[in-house]
């Protein structure tokens, strides 16, 4: 079996499941589960980059004890709900985005990108790579996931907004960052992730409605999306399965010496 980290340090870039690996990712669960696995966020400086509705925001920070999390959003409508919400223990909600963190070199022991480093533009995501090892303290973790694009759900996306370009180039700017030596790769993971809709109009809202993208095509393809998603919906709404990537990064420590927490490497999945 190849195993799926020469991949990510191949300088192909692309995804690694168009780069010939035969990984069946049958392993179903709770991305809040995977982060709580791989990292030790007790008592830890948190930042969050692209938090969205901080949705993960409320659940990381509730999971544990003593977890300081600056969460960031680049989008302004999305920063202003997130400041008009009810506040959260432990959290603190900025404006900025990845390519320029707002924040001193070393002020965090972990970074998390949930399925938003592809947003960031491509000719910046070099930058958000090297902003990522400046606030890491030397040790510290950086847990990016990404779709991986090939699945139901991508499908429905597809027809209006295709992201295969921008998420190869998100895998590639990873893949930079290592062979550069600013970060060093700890582990991959893989799984699905369940994404639930109660319908059509749900799916609308939270999907197409989403304020840091514009999906210019989605007016003259919406009955299309619309039947593709019919064909999975049943009584308790549509149930999808999204194959997602965890690549746990690392700023080196000088020496090898540093505060090196809570990393676990998991089993390369079945091929």
């Amino acid at each position: 079996m190849k195993n799926p980290l020469d991949a990510h340090v191949s300088p192909r870039g692309g995804d690694p499941m168009d780069q010939g690996l035969a990984i069946d990712i049958v392993d179903v669960r709770d991305e809040v589960l995977v982060v709580n696995e791989l990292l030790r966020l007790d008592d830890r400086d948190i930042l969050e980059l692209g938090c969205g509705r901080a949705e993960k925001t409320r659940a990381i920070a509730g999971a544990g004890t003593g977890r300081r999390v600056v969460a960031l959003e680049v989008d302004e409508t999305q920063h202003a709900l997130n400041l008009h919400a009810p506040p959260l223990q432990g959290v603190r909600f900025e404006l900025g985005g990845a390519e320029a963190i707002p924040a001193p070199d070393g002020s965090f022991d972990a970074v998390l990108m949930f399925k938003s480093l592809h947003h960031v533009p491509v000719e910046q995501m070099d930058a958000a790579l090297q902003e990522i090892a400046r606030v890491l303290r030397p040790g510290g973790l950086a847990y990016l996931s990404e779709p991986i694009f090939r699945d139901e759900f991508n499908g429905i996306l597809r027809l209006f907004h295709d992201e295969s370009h921008v998420r190869a180039e998100a895998f590639g700017a990873v893949c930079r960052s290592v062979e550069s030596g600013a970060l060093e790769l700890v582990s991959q993971t893989f799984f699905r992730s369940p994404i639930s809709f109660s319908g059509f109009d749900d799916f609308e809202q939270r999907v197409v409605g989403a304020t840091h993208t514009e999906f210019e095509r989605y007016p003259e393809v919406r009955d299309e999306v619309r039947a593709a998603f019919a064909r999975f919906e049943g009584a308790g709404g549509a149930q999808f399965e999204q194959p997602i990537r965890v690549d746990l990064l690392r700023r080196p420590a000088p020496g090898g010496a540093g505060r090196r927490f809570g990393s676990a490497v998991p089993k390369p999945p079945a091929s």
